[in-house]
């Protein structure tokens, strides 16, 4: 069954209209016809069931048969807040893969040795969209502009706080701190890692350092065995 994302619905309505987008998707690639029946999510926590009830490749008229709130809601809240990479490419497979697994909202954070630092947050936007859908995920993650490190730190957590870096120094496992069921925050460096004063910073307001094993990972790589670890842990 197909799905679409539509973030305008409102579940107190039986029609809704998709977009010129997604009704020229519908229509002219997958060649859906009045009668068929589709589903869509909201980004929200909305899952829903509709049928098509008249095509038109700018507004396709849906009535909508059935909607289920909070669906497959987790039980956790994942903040990664990650260093661009130099090759963008390796940041839209992270932003892919990870939300396929489950994550709740992503930081790109500007650091003392980033190499890019800037990005085009409507594609990314584009690529997490797509993972949803792919993924039959009714939560869109939340991307956030581009912010300097410090002031990630200054922003309000409530929650586990993580660092992960490669400075040779005490580092525990993820699974022997982490708190199921609970909010974390994930800090992940740039290609050249955290300086020494980035780390201090952090560790100085309450993150904790911890190990993703013992090989040296890419940049994309330590966020997504990160995301799964939590996820993992909180099954």
């Amino acid at each position: 069954m197909q799905l679409f994302f539509t973030p305008d619905i409102d579940p107190s309505n039986i029609h809704y209209f998709l977009n010129e987008e997604e009704s020229k998707h519908c229509i002219r690639v997958l060649r859906l016809e009045a009668g068929n029946e589709v589903q869509l999510i909201d980004g929200k926590g909305g899952f829903y069931k509709a049928i098509i009830q008249d095509v038109n490749p700018k507004k396709t008229l849906l009535h909508i048969n059935s909607v289920i709130t909070e669906f497959n809601k987790r039980n956790h809240y994942l903040h990664i807040a990650i260093a661009p990479t130099k090759n963008i490419e390796r940041i839209e497979w992270f932003l892919e893969k990870a939300t396929e697994i489950g994550i709740d909202e992503i930081s790109l954070i500007i650091c003392k040795h980033s190499e890019r630092k800037e990005v085009k947050i409507d594609r990314l936007n584009k690529i997490i969209t797509t993972a949803i859908k792919q993924s039959i995920k009714a939560y869109h993650p939340v991307l956030n502009t581009p912010l300097s490190f410090n002031q990630l730190l200054a922003q309000p957590f409530q929650g586990q706080k993580f660092i992960a870096h490669c400075e040779n120094s005490d580092k525990i496992n993820l699974k022997d701190q982490l708190i199921t069921q609970g909010k974390y925050l994930i800090l992940i460096g740039p290609e050249g890692d955290f300086t020494t004063n980035e780390i201090g910073d952090a560790l100085h307001i309450g993150f904790k350092a911890i190990t993703l094993g013992q090989s040296r990972l890419r940049t994309e790589t330590a966020a997504l065995e990160a995301c799964f670890e939590v996820n993992f842990l909180n099954r």
